[in-house]
């Protein structure tokens, strides 16, 4: 092969679609190029015009256009334009022109409609505009994953064992030795239909009975577990898993509507999982001192890496490692509270930002806050308070999850307060949108209670819900203040890099890519009066009130799933390599189809930024001074 088509061949086999294509077909299409050049300003392609080509940027710039003369897409090297005209009987339905200087390569139809009917990767692709695209590379990662696409039923390996809740405590152990389960389920038998009442477990035979030294005539229900977590029989093993770890439990119980089709446990779920988060968790637990947690803590990363490694998806990375940060503080304070005595009133510890939002990955500080009883009076009770929060502070920084530069910690006073001042906190902040305000909307509007008393962060979340919804102004400023970090995309479609400072040469893949996500998705979520704190959970009650299209919700569900993969990635490369992860990437550093498919996503931020900024417009506009 010549040089000149060596040269082409290996441009092209740097994008997609063309990037996996078979050798016999990239030899075929190289070996029918032909180059034209265009300048800047100059038509390439007219309205209903007859066209015999595929057009691919080599380097330049081309607007494409709708028919009434609207911008329908730029395109930049690597990509091409063209085919929607060679799929309906040739004839151009987009124009384009060029804006820089272009040099194309033409491919002509009779090789396109060729790779059109033999290689599926590049009709998909051809056929497609951005979002499409980012669905179909997110589709084949999620079919990789048994834990994604496995339902919990297939755990299930036998009918459930199961006795009245009147039971005693012999008879309940026995039961399950003739058996051989870990877990008994007990019913209330009183209605035609039992109905699932509680739980009992090995552990809690161990840990409730005999080393209590219960009478063997106790009645089950004394030492059973009420209130059960359970899953549905539709869900899938990942979410099982998720559930497991935010409220650690090691068995859950399928249910179809109000029947028990079964349970299942940890053990069954770490077949697929084989990066032990559950266990590491677990692990955790068991710690009696911050040392020992420390060493437990050297393992995090070890599990990050492996579930990248197994193509988990952000949304089951982001949860394990918020699940894990939160044992790590429930264990911290269960410790706190052994060294210091109980508490003199009742408290909730609360989590903020990614931890609260299951969105938590290895390169993080801590967010934390806490909810003291109405009856808290700082005289008495506050060195106790302070003492507790400062042991926990202290302990998560040495487990990795250093202080908050921010002083957005329960060891600042100002964040360790009442109830009722955190009500006045949050109403103040609604009704008086400015600058500090909007800043700390920001971070405590994404809270969740993990330890204590949490329906105090639930009556939070209630008013948040409630208030936001019903203050246009409010919901109007925040929107403003969501506009202002842009995605790293630039008029040509082209990376914007940081210019200065350590990270010259690179963009930031959280400050620029799924903070402005979340930052957007949380007015939209506010505006319908969602509690969810999760994005991706949030994009679903979005998407139940219909305040934006369908279309919209699956564009932003699409783009915050591949930028967080590109970043988690990008992550566990920096800790396999022996580096320190960060959020800095340079373009240089991902592959082809990540530089691609990160544009169509940055597409839809800009794109998603507009609408918001058109959603609230009038009142944006109204409050802007």
């Amino acid at each position: 092969m010549q040089a000149e088509l060596i040269d082409i061949r290996n441009h092209l086999a740097q994008h997609a679609p063309f990037d996996e294509m078979a050798e016999e077909m990239l030899d075929k299409v190289v070996s029918s190029i032909e180059i034209s050049y265009f300048r800047a300003g100059t038509p390439i392609l007219e309205f209903g015009q007859r066209n015999n080509w595929l057009f691919y940027v080599r380097s330049g710039a081309v607007e494409v256009y709708r028919r009434s003369g609207e911008l329908y897409s730029r395109m930049s090297e690597g990509e091409f334009f063209g085919q929607f005209g060679l799929l309906m009987h040739n004839t151009v339905r987009f124009p384009a022109t060029a804006i820089e200087d272009c040099l194309i390569y033409r491919i002509p139809d009779t090789v396109f409609k060729y790779l059109w009917d033999n290689d599926e990767n590049f009709a998909d692709f051809a056929d497609t505009e951005g979002r499409s695209r980012l669905r179909s590379a997110l589709s084949r990662r999620e079919k990789s994953n048994e834990l994604m696409t496995s339902k919990v039923t297939r755990l299930i390996s036998r009918k459930p064992v199961a006795a009245p809740c009147t039971v005693r405590l012999q008879e309940a152990a026995r039961i399950m030795t003739d058996q051989g389960v870990s877990a008994l389920l007990l019913m209330d038998e009183e209605d035609d239909r039992p109905k699932l009442k509680g739980i009992i477990t090995d552990r809690d035979l161990r840990t409730r009975a005999v080393t209590e030294a219960l009478p063997s005539e106790t009645p089950i229900s004394e030492i059973m577990s009420g209130n059960l977590i359970t899953t549905r029989a539709q869900s899938f093993i990942f979410e099982a898993m998720l559930t497991m770890l935010h409220n650690n439990v090691h068995h859950l119980p399928v249910m179809d509507d109000d029947e028990v089709r079964g349970v299942i446990a940890l053990s069954d779920i770490v077949k697929y999982e084989s990066q032990s988060s559950l266990f590491l968790v677990s692990n955790i637990y068991h710690q009696q001192n911050i040392k020992d947690l420390k060493k437990v803590s050297r393992d995090v990363r070890d599990s990050f890496v492996r579930m990248v490694n197994e193509d988990a998806n952000s949304h089951m990375i982001g949860s394990a490692m918020a699940g894990i940060g939160r044992s790590f503080t429930q264990r911290l304070l269960e410790l706190g509270e052994e060294k210091l005595g109980p508490p003199p009133v009742p408290y909730c510890f609360m989590a903020l930002g990614s931890m609260a939002r299951d969105e938590q990955l290895v390169v993080t500080d801590q967010d934390n806050a806490m909810i003291l009883d109405d009856s808290f009076d700082p005289k008495e009770h506050d060195a106790y308070f302070l003492a507790l929060a400062k042991f926990v502070s202290d302990g998560l920084d040495a487990c990795g999850y250093t202080y908050c530069t921010g002083d957005i910690m329960a060891t600042n006073e100002k964040w360790r307060q009442p109830l009722k001042v955190w009500k006045s906190y949050f109403i103040d902040w609604i009704d008086n949108p400015k600058a500090e305000a909007l800043l700390n909307s920001n971070i405590f509007f994404d809270l969740d209670g993990i330890y204590g008393r949490t329906e105090f962060a639930e009556e939070l979340k209630t008013l948040v819900a409630e208030k936001a919804s019903n203050s246009q102004r409010f919901l109007a400023m925040l929107a403003r203040n969501a506009l202002n970090r842009t995605p790293p995309l630039g008029f040509f479609r082209t990376f914007v890099m940081e210019e200065d400072g350590k990270q010259n040469k690179t963009f930031n893949l959280k400050r620029r890519g799924t903070a402005p996500l979340s930052d957007l998705i949380r007015v939209h979520a506010l505006a319908c009066g969602s509690r969810a704190q999760n994005s991706f959970n949030r994009l679903k009650a979005i998407a139940e009130t219909k305040l934006i299209p369908e279309d919209g919700v699956g564009n932003l569900r699409d783009a915050l799933e591949f930028i967080s993969i590109v970043r988690i990635r990008h992550q566990a490369l920096a800790i396999e390599a022996g580096r320190e992860p960060d959020n800095n990437v340079r373009p240089e550093d991902l592959s082809p189809f990540e530089r691609s498919h990160l544009k169509d996503a940055f597409q839809v931020v800009s794109n998603a930024q507009k609408f918001l900024k058109f959603r609230y417009h009038s009142q944006v506009g109204r409050h802007a001074g």
